[in-house]
């Protein structure tokens, strides 16, 4: 079963998720999503399966809290799309996809139940 890691590269999370995944010599790829942008559907599916897009996207970084207030109050997918095209640090990290499923954020528990290790 193929795994996707999306994240930030000096996301000290991201950095936490793949060292786990190498101590567990679990295969995976690493997407930074800087640099290659997530697709709308994608977004849009991911935000579905984890109950919304305020599930997904992070509310408490600098990122969110640097937003002029006008955009902080989007109401529809694609005013939702386009404000994490513009940051796209804005999705809480990492996020992993394994077989189809979506699962935000890191814990040693969180893997464990994910990749029964």
């Amino acid at each position: 079963m193929s795994t996707k890691v999306y994240g930030l590269e000096k996301c000290s999370t991201c950095q936490k998720a793949r060292k786990w995944l190498d101590k567990h010599e679990i295969a995976y790829e690493f997407i930074d999503y800087r640099e290659h942008r997530v697709d709308a559907p994608a977004l849009k599916d991911w935000a579905k399966q984890v109950s919304g897009w305020d599930k997904l996207v992070n509310r408490s970084g600098m990122t969110w809290r640097n937003l002029p207030p006008n955009r902080k109050s989007p109401e529809s997918d694609p005013e939702w799309l386009l404000l994490i095209k513009e940051y796209p640090a804005l999705v809480r990290r990492p996020v992993v996809v394994r077989g189809g499923e979506v699962s935000l954020g890191f814990t040693e528990k969180l893997f464990r139940q994910i990749f029964d290790a």
